[in-house]
């Protein structure tokens, strides 16, 4: 497992890009991506080895409209990689974690991706994307 990105809700991606883009010099390498599964638009910035993630609604129904309505824009999760994350899956699983969604689904850059919930993860949502 290793360290993938860090997600950020936002209202504006194109607002927030510039503070990323602007005031840091970070590179964007994805610009508005839209997630239509999981109700997303998504961009993307390289800040050495690390990546820094905007996300912002599609929608008001999105679990990203619904994180900023409760708790305004900010970090919204961390993510790390791993090899292969259906044993990955049921590795954590076994370990006692709950997870949000079962199956994974197609994330950024087409990676597959689950969810880690918060009450199993001390507050903290976390991600899971294969390689």
């Amino acid at each position: 497992m290793k360290f993938d990105h860090i997600a950020i809700a936002v209202k504006s991606i194109e607002q927030s890009s510039k503070i990323w883009k602007d005031l840091f010099g970070f590179t964007e390498i994805t610009e508005g991506t839209e997630i239509t599964e999981s109700k997303v638009k998504v961009s993307v910035f390289e800040v050495g080895d690390i990546k820094i993630e905007l996300i912002e609604p599609l929608s008001d129904d999105s679990p990203v409209a619904r994180f900023l309505k409760k708790r305004g824009e900010g970090l919204h999760h961390i993510c790390f990689e791993v090899k292969d994350i259906e044993s990955t899956l049921e590795e954590l699983k076994n370990k006692g974690a709950k997870v949000i969604d079962e199956t994974p689904k197609r994330g950024v850059f087409a990676k597959k991706t689950i969810f880690l919930h918060p009450k199993s993860t001390g507050s903290v949502l976390i991600e899971i994307c294969e390689m």
